[in-house]
């Protein structure tokens, strides 16, 4: 299935957002939340009529520095030896189609393309003999937008990740794929600028939720952002920047110049 999150285009000025399923060029409003009891409510839209949204709401942003070797490498970091944690905040959220909006605090922002996983029931210290991706909803894009000079001089990685609009996830929430080897890319203008598979993290998906869940209780609707490939570039006001999945979609966010 694919889970989206949207509010219809003609619903007013404050929409209240709606999740539901993308089915061709359709989307099947569902009642409830997805990870937990829900159905299909009878109401559906075109997929040109909606506007897609963030599709989770996290009550926090788990994510993952350094899991692929080359990356590290490419900021002359050494590869770590446990998974390398840090927290976005929720605020940092936007959408498909949503700016990522420049800070003037910082002169060299970055995108990271990402894999994130979507948390579908509470795990608390899960064991090796438990199955983790059972614990998860499904599969999305996000893009680890990074103030790389803050996050240099600050040491920790707090305020150079997590300013308004530094997390862009989307477009939906993939249910049925499978994580060991798939595609991630961002492009920056059309330009490849990064590749790679998920098959070269050096922690693989079930891993991290086993150890993430060691280390903090993770939430139905919690997202854990698994680390970027090789290739983190700058990005500019009047940039496009788009990061995919296979088996995903593409996620897509203009790049607009600070705020005064």
């Amino acid at each position: 299935m694919k889970i989206c999150r949207y509010v219809p285009r003609n619903a007013g000025s404050a929409p209240s957002p709606r999740y539901g399923l993308m089915e061709d060029e359709n989307v099947m409003e569902i009642s409830g939340m997805p990870w937990g009891q829900w159905a299909r409510s009878g109401n559906s839209s075109r997929l040109g009529d909606v506007r897609l949204l963030a599709p989770a709401e996290p009550s926090k942003i788990v994510c993952v520095g350094r899991n692929y070797a080359a990356h590290a490498a490419e900021l002359g970091n050494e590869l770590p030896k446990e998974p390398l944690l840090f927290l976005k905040p929720s605020t940092s959220i936007v959408g498909p189609e949503e700016p990522i909006v420049l800070t003037k605090f910082s002169q060299q922002v970055e995108h990271e393309g990402e894999l994130a996983l979507v948390v579908g029931r509470r795990c608390s210290y899960l064991r090796d003999s438990d199955d983790a991706l059972s614990y998860l909803l499904g599969y999305t894009c996000l893009n680890d937008v990074t103030a790389r000079d803050l996050q240099k001089s600050d040491v920790q990685f707090t305020r150079g990740k997590g300013f308004d609009t530094f997390c862009p996830i989307g477009p939906h929430i993939e249910t049925e794929l499978d994580p060991s080897s798939l595609l991630v890319e961002t492009r920056v203008n059309g330009a490849l600028r990064q590749s790679g598979k998920t098959s070269l993290m050096i922690y693989p998906v079930p891993f991290l939720v086993r150890w993430i869940s060691r280390m903090m209780t993770l939430l139905p609707g919690d997202v854990i952002a698994t680390g970027t490939p090789a290739g983190v570039g700058p990005l500019v006001a009047g940039d496009t920047v788009e990061v995919a999945a296979s088996g995903i979609g593409v996620l897509r966010n203009p790049v607009l110049a600070p705020r005064e």
